[in-house]
Parts: C-alpha cells; sequence; structure tokens
C-alpha cells in the first residue's frame, strides 16, 4: 500500500480515517443481525437445541456487553489503533473458526471471541475518530458513523438470508475475513496512533476483573431471567452478586490512579445525558425489532428473509438522517435534535401499541419510517455530545462507557420487556381458554408457543386448532401492545433527559469545554514526564 500513500495527505487523513472505521464499525454491526436468519439451518445442520441456539446469539451478546469499557479503557492505555487492530485480528479469527466449527459448542465458543474482538473495535472507532477531527466536525463525521451502523443493521437480515438459502450458513462468517483483513491494512497505514498520555500503561487488573465478574452476571440474569424465572433462586443470586460486585468495583475504582472507569467523566451534565439516552434508546429499539420480527413471521406469515426486508424503511431511513442529524448538532447543538428524535420514536412505538391482529404490514409502515427518522436524529447527536463532553485524550474510556450504556440497554429492553410480554399474553390466553376443555398440560403447552405461528397441541381437531391459533394470535398481540406501552414510557423519559440534560447551543459549548479538559490533560501529562 506504500506506493499510494501519496493519496494521504494531512487534509485528507481524517476522511481515509473515518472511512476505516466505517469499514471495520460495518462488519462489527452486520454480524449483530446476519446471524439470526440462518439459526434454523444451523439448528438442522448440526443438530443444535434450542437453549444452543440461544448462546450463538447470547454468547456474542454477553462477552461485547461486558467487555467494551474494558476495551475503550485499554485503546486509552496501550493506543487506540492498537488495541483496534488487536480486536480485528481477534473478530476475524474467531469468525474463520465460527465457519468451521463441526458442533455447536465450538461455534457457541467462536461466537464469545467474536464479542471480545468486537469489544475491543467498537470503542476504537469511535475514538479514534474523535481524535481525528476537531469539536466542530465530528458531528458530521459521527453522522456519517452512524449511517454505517444503519447501513450494517439493513444489510445484515438480507444478506444472511441470502447466503444461507444460496450458499451455506458458514458463509456468513467467512465474508468477514476479506473485511477484517482489509480493515487491517487500512488501520495500519492510514490511522495515526494516539493514546491517553496522562496515564502510564499499568492496567488495573483488578478492575478488570471485578467488573467483568459483575457485569457478566447482571447480563446473564437479564438473558436468562424469561426462561429460568425472574423469581428463581439463580437469577436472584446473580442479580445480588451483580449489585455487590459493581458496588466493591466503584469503592475500588475510586482509590486507583488509572481507573478502568473513569468517573470523573461523570462530572458533565452532557456525557450523563448522552449515556443515560443510549441506554434508553436502545431499550426501545431492540424491543421493538425483537418483537415485531416475531410478529411479521408468527402473525403475518412472513419466512425470515421476508421480515428482515420489511425493517429495511427503518433502517434506510437512519441512514438518512443520521449525517443529516450529525450536520445539524455540529450547527444548533446536540439537544433539540434528540429531543425531536427521542419524540418521533414515542411516537411511532405508540402507533405500534395499537397493532392488532389483522393489522398488515402496509398500516405498520409509517410507524416504521417514524421509528428510523427518530433514530437517525438521535443516535449522532447523542453520540457528538458524549464525546465532545471529555477531553480527546479521555476518548477511548468514554467511548466505551457509551457503546456499553448502549449493549445494556438492549439487553435490558429485550429482558423487561419479554417478561412484561409473557406476563400480559399468558394471562389474557388463560381468560380465553377459561371453560375450552383444554387439559393443564395442552394449556401450559399452548402458553409455551405464543412465540410460534402455530400452537404444537397433540389430540386436537383441526377445527379447534384453528380456534386456539386465534386465541394464541390473540394473546401475542396482547402482549405485545402492552410492550410497547412501556417502550413510550421510557421513550418519553428519554425526552426529558434531553431536555434537562443536554446542553442547548452545545457546539460552542462543548468545544470550550473539550479545549479546556485538554488543556488540563495536556498539563497533567507534562507534570508525568
Amino acid at each position: 500500500m506504500s506506493r499510494y500513500q501519496h493519496l494521504i495527505t494531512d487534509d485528507n487523513r481524517k476522511w481515509w480515517t473515518l472511512g476505516a472505521m466505517c469499514l471495520a464499525l460495518f462488519m462489527v454491526m452486520l454480524d449483530n443481525t446476519v446471524v439470526n436468519v440462518a439459526l434454523p439451518s444451523i439448528q438442522r445442520d448440526l443438530g443444535t437445541s434450542i437453549s444452543g441456539l440461544e448462546w450463538i446469539v447470547n454468547g456474542y451478546t454477553l462477552s461485547f456487553a461486558v467487555l467494551l469499557a474494558v476495551g475503550g479503557r485499554m485503546g486509552d492505555i496501550f493506543g487506540r489503533r492498537r488495541m483496534f487492530v488487536f480486536g480485528v485480528i481477534v473478530f476475524t479469527l474467531a469468525s474463520t473458526t465460527a465457519g468451521l466449527a463441526p458442533g455447536n459448542f465450538a461455534l457457541v465458543a467462536s461466537r464469545v471471541l467474536q464479542g471480545v474482538g468486537a469489544a475491543f473495535m467498537m470503542p476504537g472507532t469511535l475514538s479514534i475518530i474523535t481524535d481525528a477531527f476537531p469539536p466542530s466536525e465530528r458531528g458530521k463525521a459521527i453522522g456519517t458513523w452512524a449511517g454505517v451502523s444503519a447501513l450494517a443493521l439493513a444489510v445484515g437480515p438480507v444478506l444472511g438470508g441470502f447466503l444461507t438459502e444460496y450458499v451455506s450458513w458458514r458463509a456468513i462468517f467467512y465474508i468477514n475475513v476479506p473485511v477484517g483483513i482489509l480493515a487491517v491494512l487500512a488501520a495500519t497505514f492510514i490511522v495515526r496512533e494516539s493514546r491517553d498520555t496522562t496515564v502510564g500503561r499499568k492496567v488495573d487488573v483488578l478492575g478488570v476483573g471485578i467488573l467483568t465478574i459483575g457485569l457478566t452476571a447482571m447480563v446473564l440474569a437479564l438473558i436468562e431471567g424469561n426462561s429460568w424465572g425472574w423469581g428463581s433462586l439463580a437469577v436472584l443470586g446473580l442479580v445480588a452478586f451483580s449489585v455487590i460486585s459493581l458496588g466493591w468495583f466503584i469503592l475500588a475504582e475510586l482509590r486507583v490512579k488509572a481507573p478502568i472507569i473513569e468517573f470523573s467523566l461523570f462530572n458533565s451534565r452532557n456525557f450523563i445525558g448522552a449515556v443515560t439516552v443510549a441506554f434508553i434508546i436502545s431499550f426501545a429499539m431492540m424491543g421493538v425489532f425483537f418483537f415485531l420480527a416475531l410478529y411479521m413471521q408468527n402473525i403475518l406469515g412472513y419466512s425470515a428473509l421476508e421480515a428482515g426486508v420489511r425493517f429495511l424503511p427503518t433502517t434506510l431511513v437512519i441512514m438518512v438522517f443520521a449525517p443529516l442529524s450529525g450536520r445539524l448538532s455540529d450547527r444548533i447543538g446536540p439537544r433539540w435534535p434528540i429531543v425531536g428524535g427521542m419524540s418521533l420514536i414515542a411516537l411511532s412505538l405508540y402507533l405500534f401499541s395499537t397493532t392488532e391482529v389483522g393489522t398488515t404490514f402496509s398500516e405498520l409502515l409509517p410507524s416504521f419510517i417514524l421509528l428510523g427518522a427518530g433514530i437517525g436524529f438521535t443516535m449522532s447527536p447523542m453520540s457528538t455530545a458524549a464525546m465532545n463532553a471529555v477531553a480527546t485524550a479521555k476518548a477511548g474510556v468514554a467511548s466505551g462507557i457509551l457503546s456499553m450504556f448502549r449493549m445494556i440497554g438492549g439487553t435490558f429492553g429485550v429482558a423487561l420487556l419479554g417478561a412484561l410480554f409473557q406476563n400480559q399474553a399468558k394471562g389474557r390466553l388463560n381468560e380465553t381458554l377459561a371453560g375450552s376443555g383444554l387439559t393443564p398440560d395442552q394449556q401450559g403447552e399452548l402458553a409455551r408457543s405464543l412465540t410460534g405461528g402455530v400452537p404444537d397441541v397433540q389430540g386436537l381437531a383441526p377445527d379447534q386448532l384453528a380456534r386456539l391459533t386465534a386465541a394464541s394470535h390473540d394473546a401475542f398481540v396482547y402482549g405485545l401492545t402492552h410492550a410497547m406501552v412501556l417502550s413510550v414510557g421510557v421513550a418519553v423519559v428519554g425526552v426529558f433527559v434531553a431536555l434537562v440534560m443536554i446542553r442547548g447551543h452545545g457546539s460552542s459549548v462543548d468545544r470550550q469545554v473539550s479545549a479546556d479538559q485538554d488543556a488540563a490533560v495536556a498539563a497533567e501529562a507534562a507534570q508525568a514526564i
């Protein structure tokens, strides 16, 4: 690549850097959605159980969410480019072993390693962009970054369905290999190294261990709460262990010179507001995508690929509005784009809460478009507000914290909305089935099949099965609409958080804050030398 080095100048290097980071981001975000549509094929090929399929998804989510803050901090300590390249290499190698996996255990282990690699890559992309661009241009750059993220989410289900149907489910992992190699080369020759010069090379091993254990317990409890039971000893024990561990982590980190999470970042009102909005928007977004994917397949009768295609309006609208909102944030500050975006999300969720069994996709389309516009208007200003609220030297740890809040918000959303859904849907089903003549075992089997298209209840006549299918669909939609109502409330909270916590006209204010913090960090670094 040295023969093309003359194409990269001091003036355009930041744009080349943005392109390299967007390439890697595309690969990470693609893997969030590309696997889901391949699960039935994986089940048939490897003879995997339902719980095994769940861990193909959850293994990635768990390691990704838990290690995001650690990955961001390691970039600050050892160099953001170095840790980013490390993450890409791990992710690429894990993708190769996933494609070669002879059984479910090997596939789950590879997915966990993919999550580890992604946890070092994801905060690296944002912190490297933050270092490359001045505060006045970050909104534009982060808007492009968010647009590429949306494009990957849009392409994932369609590409995954195509490869699974016409090539093999293994191909969805192999496509990461050439992209990973290209990302490593691009980062090596284009991206300039940066790190936090105020800290040494010593890693807070105790902090990493406590945070990893505490977050693992929390995320595991959220993932398994619905299947194990929220009142079960295992879930309650994990929650208690997580609370104790995270409390211990906070006390320990306050005494460390270079903590994994710098709590001084939370002295910024903008930073607190941004990470809170990140949690809220992921809570609402992941819950919507999860349940509406089931609705379109089980109630409307679409295939996995057909359902994935119908999410394109949302993700394509995000792709259009994210760069625009980034530029708008540079001009007027992040507050009003976030307020407007969260308001649109709340409106779309309200419209989703009016869904009925007979609702068609064309009737849902306006809600999907509003949701995409709301997410597009929120994501870029939210990320810009967080990154402009901290010194550039702290970009890695700030990016890791922001990404961690997003991932855990999505996990909370699926878990809590899922718990509400199951409670409401089963209650509705029990009311409908009163006096139906079904045995308790048959009623229990029907309740367990709520997320399936047709109830799997043996020994029933066709007309009786049709009535029970209608009752199951009614219960599903009843639970779905109640889950959407909760999402509306959470989104409205996000509107008020943005109004109260995010500064108006934030571009000039944040520029001064960032400059002051950079000056303070430079002075601290000089003293350290």
